[in-house]
């Protein structure tokens, strides 16, 4: 046994480190990061576009706009993989496409996610919104009946008696409120907490039915999420306790259905409608904070999970004079940018300049690595299950001139699997076509001769993406394969110890592993 004396000592030691610990908790900022669903890179009035956005322009007068930023992938489940664990998608069982309900979930419990790494730092983690990562719900014998009228769709062998083994409490969040999927996939229903509000007795839905509670409304869904944000902003800023919400957003996404009090507001239709009241969302948390005197320690992020979708009629918009992918090409579900190039603002008004642009490649799966930089958690006191693509663009944040490059390389990924990777202007596409939903769609540009099973592009001179360079430099072509190769082999694309992917991903066109066999694996 130590003498009283020392143990005193220690003790005192021991209380001392605690408060230190205690004081770099609350001197961290909080965090607030908004995803829209299938909102484009030109659908901000800021960039051009024809819809009003006033409170996305003011978040962006007040901060910094990103216009180099990506999504991982150009369609949503991937895309929220990699915010939440700063890892690629196709690193997980997700090779392609997104989950449909009851699909089992994509994330895994002993990975850290960034509600996790802040929950272990002291802060209250909670999402609202829309989730679509998998439940793993709890399944029934045999499928339930609708209690009033017909039983239509799917998801009816779902036991909503029971929480689901994997929602967002055991991933990292403190709290949540939830709609599982997108809004045209059933149960159409919100979790709190991880429980059912409301057990689902009838059927309801667009383009896919299923169980739903009684009183469910898409069209009250961004009203729901507002008020479930604000609420717990004020919550956490009155318990003394620093925050971070997820706020993913089930608009514009399908089906478009603005709220009675947005309908007719835009000239463009019911999509202009569902953009100007997704924008609405954005004041209403800018609102809150600024309330509760919390703006200038919350860092405030916005962007969006891919491009414009199709189904927002994006040829009559451009009639209209919207664009709403910008002048990039192609669209959602496309390796093309307009598949995933998105706006992405930044607000945090103790170290970003106001109206400052930043032309740096950033990347959705930098969030994590970002916040941990802002934290001061860098090198071995990083989490090593974690991040494996994420790289802090802190830095830029303090400079918007600054030219060194955040990240070595950027790899992106289509709904079919199709890889792209882009270093500086070069961007290679290991696919003939699209890969997704515009034309050359996958299945004709692979039985189109004339096109070269890869694409070669210099967004520098051609953002357009018209003309394919890949004859003319098979240094660059190289270059770029062995950066993905290495970054697949590695399982990592950022520095430290390799790790495993759960599997290797076979989406690639058997034209590209002749080019290139050690894309294959073996």
């Amino acid at each position: 046994m130590l003498p009283w004396k020392n143990m005193k000592i220690l003790i005192l030691l021991t209380t001392i480190s605690f408060l230190l610990a205690a004081a770099n908790v609350q001197a961290g900022p909080n965090f607030v990061f908004i995803l829209a669903d299938d909102m484009g890179y030109g659908d901000v009035s800021h960039a051009g576009g024809k819809i009003s956005t006033p409170n996305l322009d003011k978040l962006r007068a007040q901060g910094m706009r990103f216009t180099d930023a990506h999504t991982t992938s150009s369609v949503c489940t991937p895309t929220r993989y990699g915010i939440l664990t700063g890892r690629y998608n196709w690193r997980s069982r997700l090779k392609k496409s997104v989950l449909f309900p009851p699909d089992r979930s994509i994330m895994d419990p002993a990975r850290k996610t960034i509600a996790g790494f802040l929950k272990d730092r002291g802060y209250r983690t909670c999402v609202v919104g829309k989730w679509h990562l998998g439940l793993n719900w709890h399944m029934l014998p045999k499928p339930a009946k609708a209690a009033t009228g017909p039983t239509k769709g799917t998801c009816w062998n779902i036991d909503f008696s029971q929480p689901p083994q994997q929602g967002p409490l055991k991933l990292g969040f403190t709290e949540d409120f939830l709609f599982p999927a997108s809004l045209d996939m059933a149960p159409y229903l919100y979790l709190r907490n991880d429980r059912v509000t409301a057990i689902p007795t009838v059927s309801k839905g667009w383009n896919r039915q299923g169980p739903a509670t009684p009183d469910f409304e898409a069209k009250n869904c961004l009203i729901d999420f507002a008020r479930e944000s604000r609420g717990f902003i004020k919550s956490a800023v009155a318990s003394d306790s620093p925050f971070f919400l997820y706020l993913p957003l089930t608009s514009p996404h399908t089906p478009i259905v603005p709220s009675k009090k947005w309908q007719g507001k835009s000239p463009l239709g019911p999509y202009g409608d569902f953009v100007m009241e997704t924008d609405w969302v954005v004041g209403q948390v800018m609102q809150e904070l600024a309330e509760q005197k919390v703006t200038e320690d919350t860092v405030l992020v916005f962007t969006t999970d891919n491009g414009c979708s199709p189904a927002a009629g994006i040829p009559k918009l451009i009639s209209q004079g919207h664009k709403p992918n910008g002048d990039w090409r192609g669209h959602k579900a496309d390796i093309y940018e307009g598949g995933h190039r998105v706006p992405f603002l930044v607000q945090w008004p103790a170290r970003v300049h106001a109206g400052s642009s930043c032309d740096l490649t950033v990347c959705t799966t930098d969030y994590f690595a970002t916040v941990a930089d802002i934290l001061g958690v860098r090198g071995r006191q990083f989490p090593q299950n974690a991040a494996e693509d994420s790289f802090s663009f802190l830095a830029a944040l303090g400079n918007p001139d600054l030219q060194t490059p955040t990240r070595p390389y950027t790899i992106h990924h289509s709904i079919n699997g199709s890889f792209a990777i882009r270093k500086g202007p070069w961007k290679l596409c290991l696919c003939p076509g699209s890969g997704g939903w515009s034309s050359p769609r996958p299945a004709k540009a692979l039985k189109d001769k004339s096109l070269p099973p890869i694409q070669l592009f210099n967004l520098a001179n051609d953002p357009a993406e018209t003309t394919n360079l890949q004859a003319g430099h098979p240094d660059i072509v190289q270059d770029l394969v062995e950066d993905l190769h290495h970054a697949i082999q590695a399982g990592r694309s950022n520095s430290g110890t390799p790790r495993s992917n759960e599997g290797w991903p076979k989406t690639f066109p058997q034209a590209v592993l002749n080019l290139f066999p050690q894309l294959a694996g073996k």
